[in-house]
């Protein structure tokens, strides 16, 4: 039989994911690995799709998504941002972030094209990119700056065929946030290359310190940024899979024609629930986000009591200590962390190699689970 594809075949599994199968066959396990809400769906979100499907609203929308829904995130943008989005076409659902990075790097890659993709990261960044052809570009940051990228890196790594930048604060794993002076002198660095940019902005609302900076805000920016963002962490929906892109109608219409083609549209029950949780889910979110905020002071102070040097994230609900001064790897530590105390934590090299030397731990969990993790941290570190 012939070999699969080159692509798909170089591309590790998630390092994410090794710990979560180990996890799930082990009992008392308090898990920081997991990156999503421990709250529940608002009850008012749910509601709303019960009642969909008590009504039998179970079949297709359009492929730019619920002309509702699109119209109450126009509505939000142009609340939250002072930005203007048509929602007939400026908007597209889509089947969470996830998919959204998809789609905007096969709506604007051609092979060969590089995007520049600052790390720590996601995951599944440079995956995306390398699936649609493109070359991902690392530039990587570090403890001492912050965890952002600096303009003159982002400039150094511009060659003639990049074609984007990939921006995403706050940061996952490491909840960095970027200075609204440096996102806007990356902003000029994408003008003067004429780059496109693609702004992953799915925890913009858990910004603890000041505001979030929307990149389409930006001098500059708003034509040449596709916007990404969805309901995930917002209003704790990560099950429902429900993102969207904005962008220039030419840049949505081409990302579009993907969905089209390979999803078709989002479930229409979930994106009745986005839409209840849009218009009246406010509350249900600043309270979530009130007790993310307590908990990473908890977690921060903790893992620096322990001897675990460790920056308070910006945003995000992420802390990314330090375990260089352990003399242990990022997966020597992770697993025996979970094998001889039960605290499930994500190895910083899954995130990138400049990630390697830390751990991420998730502090969307109790806070009891909180303290009880971080003494058994401190336990297990007083040991090395």
């Amino acid at each position: 039989m012939k070999p699969i594809s080159r692509v798909v075949q170089s591309t590790p599994p998630s390092g994410i994911r090794r710990f979560f199968d180990i996890v799930s066959q082990m009992d008392d396990v308090i898990s920081l690995g997991v990156g999503e809400p421990d709250f529940a769906t608002p009850w008012r979100a749910r509601e709303a799709c019960i009642y969909s499907l008590e009504r039998g609203q179970t079949h297709y929308t359009s492929n730019y998504g619920m002309l509702e829904l699109r119209q109450a995130i126009s509505a939000y943008l142009r609340r939250q941002e002072g930005l203007e989005y048509n929602p007939e076409n400026q908007i597209l659902i889509t089947v969470g972030v996830s998919e959204g990075m998809d789609l905007a790097m096969r709506a604007i890659l051609n092979p060969g094209d590089e995007v520049i993709v600052p790390e720590p990261s996601f995951v599944a960044y440079k995956p995306c990119v390398s699936f649609a052809g493109g070359v991902p570009v690392v530039i990587p940051s570090y403890m001492d700056t912050g965890f952002t990228v600096t303009p003159e890196q982002v400039e150094a790594a511009v060659t003639d065929k990049t074609k984007a930048i990939l921006i995403s604060y706050p940061c996952n794993p490491t909840g960095a946030v970027a200075s609204k002076d440096t996102l806007q002198r990356i902003v000029d660095i994408a003008c003067k290359y004429d780059l496109y940019i693609i702004s992953d902005e799915i925890y913009d609302r858990l910004t603890y310190e000041g505001k979030h900076v929307c990149i389409p805000t930006l001098t500059g920016a708003y034509e040449r940024t596709i916007l990404l963002n969805g309901f995930s962490k917002t209003y704790a929906m990560t099950g429902w899979r429900i993102g969207y892109a904005a962008g220039l109608p030419e840049i949505i219409e081409a990302m579009m024609k993907v969905h089209q083609y390979t999803m078709m549209c989002a479930p229409v029950m979930a994106q009745v629930a986005a839409l209840e949780a849009i218009r009246n889910g406010e509350s249900d979110s600043n309270e979530m986000i009130e007790q993310y905020n307590q908990r990473r002071r908890v977690i921060v102070k903790g893992l620096n009591d322990a001897g675990l040097k460790c920056l308070m994230p910006g945003g995000a609900f992420y802390a990314f200590p330090s375990i260089k001064e352990t003399g242990l790897s990022s997966d020597e530590f992770s697993e025996r962390l979970l094998f001889e105390e039960k605290v499930a934590v994500v190895p910083g090299g899954a995130f990138g190699e400049c990630g390697e030397g830390h751990i991420r731990c998730s502090y969307a969990t109790s806070m009891d689970k909180i303290n009880l993790a971080v003494e058994r941290i401190a336990r297990f570190v007083s040991r090395l």
